[in-house]
């Protein structure tokens, strides 16, 4: 017997076929990132610091967690700081804990492979410590498991702020495959960035262009700099770009499609590469003309901020940028630099990793009586 994962043709969410149901597939995934909540937003921000001690607990209360509803085997990523090897020193842990045999270069490359190598390992979750790119990393390492995603970054959509011990609850009776054929994920939007024709990179949450020529600290935190972004979702409740784009018009991560929104200045209503005003002209929204929105754009930073324009996506059609030097920013980071020569493109799609709806997910678990002795 094997776990059957399906998605349904008119739905983002995945379910467990119930005929098939099994409780031998029990291995989860560790992917811990040392390095969230540690750059530059600390400094021009008031950006939260995680603390690797802390970072360790909340690995151990997952694997608690875990260890609780069966789960046996436990797969992690190696890393500098040892933070899955730190956590598993406890008397009160019996399950076996391992490390990929995967060479370590601090970079987001190891978070790449070690997401494919667990794929590979016949892993059923992966649970996360990270900020949004920490699982657009994982994102592009694998994209057909489940995951867990707890917030440890700093300005987070992907992710959210989930206590340990639920998640590890929750990744185990989704990889032992516990719960009935309810949906328990919700398969994740992405945003694929073309360059002359060819796909380039891609992100879980945003895609932004900003004036600057190169890639430098990465983390954005400057929106002064920037001229247009893509974004996947945009709810109230988020923080940065995202939020932004909140404050025209709310996208949750089930709805059809995405925003895409061009920030305004002193030159507000440039051309695009289509020949079009941004604006109402361009978007056919008859809210989309020139405004200023307050959002927080970074912890402890709510900021006006002038909008020229913006529109709803449509899944799976290519948008042009207007075609300037620029470099291009994937879930909050600058990863590369385009030039004018360039033709880029931004395309949505729903075909990202499924995300675990912990409260969801538990809530089923207890009135299935999966809880009870």
């Amino acid at each position: 017997m094997r776990v059957i994962i399906a998605k349904h043709r008119e739905s983002p969410y995945w379910t467990l076929a119930p005929a098939e149901r099994t409780y031998s597939l029990t291995k989860v995934g560790i992917i811990a990132n040392p390095a969230a909540s540690k750059d530059i937003r600390r400094l021009v921000a008031q950006g939260r610091v995680i603390p690797d001690w802390e970072k360790v607990n909340i690995v151990r209360r997952a694997l608690l967690g875990l260890q609780a509803v069966g789960i046996g085997e436990v797969i992690a990523m190696p890393d500098g700081s040892h933070l899955c090897r730190r956590a598993r020193d406890d008397s009160q842990l019996s399950l076996d804990l391992s490390l990929l045999q995967m060479p370590t270069y601090h970079t987001e490359g190891d978070t790449i492979r070690a997401a494919s190598m667990m794929e590979q390992s016949g892993v059923n979750c992966i649970i996360t410590l990270g900020g949004d790119g920490t699982n657009r990393a994982v994102a592009c390492g694998t994209c057909a498991l489940p995951i867990v995603p707890i917030s440890t970054g700093t300005n987070n959509v992907f992710p959210q702020m989930i206590e340990g011990t639920l998640a590890g609850l929750a990744a185990g009776v989704i990889a032992s495959g516990q719960l009935p054929s309810h949906w328990a994920s919700v398969v994740s939007k992405t945003l694929a960035v073309f360059v002359d024709g060819e796909f380039r990179d891609m992100a879980l949450i945003d895609v932004a262009f900003s004036r600057e020529r190169y890639v430098a600290t990465r983390a954005i935190w400057d929106l002064s700099t920037l001229y247009e972004v893509f974004l996947t979702r945009c709810e109230p409740s988020s923080i940065g770009l995202s939020s932004v784009g909140a404050r025209l018009e709310v996208v949750n991560s089930s709805d059809v499609g995405g925003l895409r929104y061009v920030l305004g200045d002193n030159e507000q209503g440039s051309q695009g590469v289509e020949g079009g005003i941004y604006g109402p002209a361009a978007t056919g929204n008859p809210g989309a003309s020139s405004t200023q929105v307050l959002a927080p754009i970074a912890p402890g930073i709510v900021a006006d901020v002038p909008i020229a324009g913006w529109e709803r996506l449509a899944e799976g059609r290519r948008i042009a940028v207007e075609s300037r030097h620029s470099s291009v920013a994937l879930d909050g980071e600058r990863a590369f630099t385009v030039t004018p020569r360039q033709r880029v493109e931004v395309s949505i799609q729903r075909n990202g990793p499924p995300v675990v709806q912990v409260d969801r997910a538990l809530q089923m678990a207890a009135e299935r009586g999966l809880f009870r002795k």
